[in-house]
């Protein structure tokens, strides 16, 4: 038995992705990308026309985002603060759906905040990637911090006794984007989300029983 361990997101919950994206399509590609009521790739349309981008280019341009653009991912306000302040009673590892061309760059994206943490790589849900870490690390407790409320489900699936917390750190999106309903609870700011996660990890593995609703707490 080891020290909590927290396993996190990046985008949208250590760092903006959504805003320097948009502000990067428009500059450069002239397309909009309007998130509100649509899904991810109904989001971006060609600015003359309005009509959506074929789904193979809105891949191109995200990948062409983080080629040469992660410099204008800023941080999610108190993010980095709790984190450090986290670290000094938790093991805290990364865990991004980035994928591995772009591995070592958020390695370095992240050290240059100061946050020296294990990254891993992955792609597709999160539950199985997640439940070998913790099988391998054998923490007192586990936690898992998400904007996506899919990789919420896949980590109740596969990582039951791991605690659930749904974060949407860009305010943009935030107000439009449901509670995920396999999250223990939702909380957008770093302020209330530091207190919550401290008293999760302080009661132990999560109840592997319970059914969540997503609501505040």
């Amino acid at each position: 038995m080891t020290r909590p361990l927290i396993i996190t997101d990046c985008d949208e919950v250590l760092l903006h992705m959504v805003a320097p994206f948009r502000h990067w399509l428009d500059e450069t590609h002239d397309v909009h990308f309007d998130m509100h009521d649509r899904s991810f790739t109904e989001a971006l349309r060609h600015k003359d026309s309005g009509e959506p981008l074929e789904r193979e280019l809105v891949w191109q341009l995200l990948v062409g985002f983080f080629d040469t653009e992660m410099h204008r991912q800023a941080p999610i306000a108190g993010a980095v603060e709790a984190m450090l302040r986290l670290s000094r009673v938790a093991d805290i590892e990364v865990l991004t759906n980035i994928g591995e061309r772009h591995h070592q760059q958020r390695i370095a994206q992240l050290a240059a905040l100061g946050l020296h943490f294990p990254v891993h790589w992955n792609q597709g849900g999160k539950g199985r990637p997640l439940a070998a870490i913790v099988a391998d690390r054998q923490p007192s407790a586990a936690l898992f911090i998400d904007d996506l409320a899919e990789h919420h489900h896949s980590v109740a699936t596969h990582a039951p006794g791991v605690w659930r917390l749904h974060m949407v750190g860009e305010a943009d999106i935030a107000a439009g984007v449901p509670a995920a309903p396999y999250a223990h609870a939702r909380i957008d700011d770093w302020a209330a989300a530091e207190a919550w996660i401290m008293q999760r990890l302080a009661q132990g593995p999560a109840p592997t029983d319970s059914v969540t609703t997503g609501a505040m707490s």
